[in-house]
């Protein structure tokens, strides 16, 4: 946005700059060519003047010293012409017109003998080269009765022109320096708010997420409208804060104060066991056990997500092959309690990840739970690991009856179940818990359905070190 602004501000500084020399160029030429015409124009008057006695006498040569003279000091050549366009008269005496161009000038002297005044002619520019010609008419009695023709080398008026464009090139070009060098402070403290609001608004995620105040936008500058966006972004960031926070605090605090009840209500109901007889009593006492314990892993999971969300940007590095040996075999006893395999391949021996304390653990045990929970005997469930560059990914491969390709999206989202598997126990936390920590990690996590059926979940994070 910066880089726009400047922009926009650098063309209105140059189309003021031109839109104001182009003119003043154009005036300065006008001007230099406007006296030009006027010094020439009241020497060929006075000449007409001096002309009429000696062309009515014909006694021109009365006239020839002046006219010398004048050629000689000012480097103007003058013709006498008669009424009927001939040279009568020159500068360098008799007749001779010396290096005018009488056919160049026929225009100029017919208009002149019939009575029309001169005029400046084009506008004088550097490039310029024609001479300046006038042509006065001689009045005697009203009745035009011969032309002075004056013509005058415009040389010199040029190099003063083209010198002053200069100088007015060098005025615009340093007007549209100091315009830039003002410009650009302004812009920048006008857009520093802005700059702040984005930068803000980038670590506002991580801030409330991670459980820290977020950085506020302040207003000590810019102008009055975006230090006021700036103030009403930072209320509005400490609002979400805040509710954030109270929400973590009421999940956490709701699931500790549950625990105990719980805790002596499965006390409670394993001591009803052998004092209910049978019938319709002793299976709401099975069923209430089983409620009661689906209700104590629901707050379990509740608190791993508390945890999870509020581990922020405390990160630690972890050995994954360690994690993942350890994992396994733990695992390894519950599948084989349920006629369950659990496979293994894993080539990262030395590479470390970034996770929340015991981040990785919660990971495995939820993505290995939910694996085993759908996978039917005499299957496998493959856990893998490998190397590429600077990241590593990990995956955990069931084979049980997986999802619809529609359903991958919203498989992490918190207590979401499949419709098809509302008689497998489970809260719907295990994919959120794990979504929560690999994003806390800087990693990623993908869902996809393998040939062969099942459900593969994906996860790259990068290596923050190598003790290989």
């Amino acid at each position: 946005m910066r880089v726009r602004l400047q922009g926009i501000v650098v063309t209105l500084v140059a189309l003021l700059v031109f839109g104001l020399g182009i003119p003043l160029a154009l005036s300065i030429a006008g001007s230099l060519q406007q006296q030009l015409f006027l010094d020439r124009l009241t020497d060929a008057s006075r000449f007409a003047s001096l002309a009429q006695r000696p062309l009515l006498d014909d006694r021109l040569s009365l006239l020839e010293p002046e006219l010398r003279r004048y050629t000689e000091v000012y480097d103007v050549q003058v013709v006498v012409v008669n009424q009927d366009g001939a040279p009568v008269l020159g500068s360098y005496g008799g007749t001779d017109a010396g290096h005018v161009d009488q056919a160049a000038i026929r225009t100029t002297v017919n208009e002149a003998l019939a009575g029309r005044p001169p005029v400046p002619g084009p506008l004088l520019l550097p490039w310029t080269a024609d001479p300046l010609v006038l042509a006065e008419p001689i009045l005697i009695d009203g009745e035009v009765r011969g032309v002075v023709v004056t013509e005058s080398d415009t040389g010199h008026v040029r190099t003063v022109l083209l010198w002053r464009w200069l100088f007015l090139a060098a005025g615009a070009v340093i007007a549209f320096g100091i315009a830039l060098l003002v410009a650009i402070p302004v812009v920048r403290w006008t857009l520093r708010p802005v700059r702040r609001l984005d930068e803000a608004t980038g670590a506002l995620v991580a801030s409330v997420v991670g459980g820290r105040p977020a950085v506020r936008v302040g207003e000590s500058s810019g102008p009055p409208e975006l230090r006021k966006l700036g103030r009403s972004f930072d209320q509005m960031a400490a609002s979400v804060s805040e509710a954030l926070a109270a929400q973590r605090a009421f999940v956490a605090d709701a699931s500790h104060q549950l625990r105990n009840p719980l805790t002596a209500l499965n006390i409670r109901l394993g001591n009803l066991k052998g004092q209910v007889g049978d019938g319709v009593a002793a299976a709401d006492l099975t069923a209430a056990q089983v409620d009661a314990k689906r209700l104590n892993q629901i707050l379990e999971e509740l608190l791993s997500m508390a945890r999870a969300e509020a581990a922020g940007g405390e990160l630690v590095p972890e050995d994954l092959a360690a994690v993942i040996a350890d994992r396994v075999a733990d695992w390894s006893v519950v599948g084989a309690a349920r006629e369950v395999t659990l496979e293994s391949e894993v080539t990262v021996d030395g590479a470390r990840v970034q996770a929340p304390p015991r981040g990785l653990e919660v990971i495995f045990d939820a993505l290995l739970d939910n694996a085993l929970k759908f996978t039917a005997s005499g299957s496998s469930v493959r856990v893998a690991a490998d190397r590429a560059g600077d990241r590593v990914t990990l995956s955990v491969r069931d084979h049980g009856p997986g999802l619809r390709e529609e359903e991958l999206e919203r498989a992490t989202d918190r207590f979401w179940r499949s419709t098809a598997h509302q008689n497998v126990p489970g809260s719907g936390l295990g994919l959120a818990i794990v979504r929560e920590i690999v994003r806390h990690s800087d990693g990623e996590l993908r869902l996809s359905l393998p040939e062969g059926g099942g459900l593969q979940i994906t996860m790259d994070f990068p290596v923050v070190q190598d003790d290989a």
